[in-house]
């Protein structure tokens, strides 16, 4: 069936495991662990860094660029990558994410002999926690309303 696309090897383990996810983080560039259920979240001991990952759909290096911002200043993305150690355009991606959930906004800068530059200025850490408890505040309530008739839906 899908012989064509993926190589026996593959193709075996991808039958062999419990979830597609499971399959996609494995072979994936970076590994996720996070959890599959509400129980195995409560069981699980996470950090705060876990929680914004997930509710707002961040990455590990999403997390350090927002952490830099937060305590050096505001800065290029330029600057940024050479204090995070990466390539540039690793630092403008992840400051793109963070721009995307609004936690980092973008500032022209003029420079007096002319042309401009991009300043990135993280939002203060207790607006990131509102925006946090507003994620889980939306998701709780659209789960309660799911909750509301699953008895009578489930057996649809």
């Amino acid at each position: 069936m899908f012989g064509h696309i993926f190589t026996q090897p593959i193709l075996h383990k991808l039958f062999m495991l419990k979830g597609i996810d499971r399959f996609w983080t494995k072979y994936a560039k970076h590994v996720i662990n996070m959890p599959r259920s509400i129980p195995e979240m409560i069981r699980g001991d996470f950090k705060c860094e876990d929680i914004a990952k997930c509710i707002l759909g961040l990455k590990n290096i999403d997390i350090e660029t927002y952490k830099s911002l937060v305590s050096k200043g505001p800065m290029t993305a330029e600057r940024l990558g050479e204090l995070l150690k990466r390539e540039r355009s690793t630092a403008y991606r992840s400051l793109q994410n963070l721009m995307g959930c609004g936690l980092v906004r973008r500032e022209t800068r003029t420079i007096n002999s002319g042309g401009y530059f991009y300043e990135y200025i993280a939002i203060d850490p207790c607006r990131m926690k509102d925006m946090v408890q507003g994620n889980i505040d939306l998701w709780y309530n659209k789960m309660k309303k799911r909750v509301a008739d699953i008895d009578k839906d489930i057996m649809k």
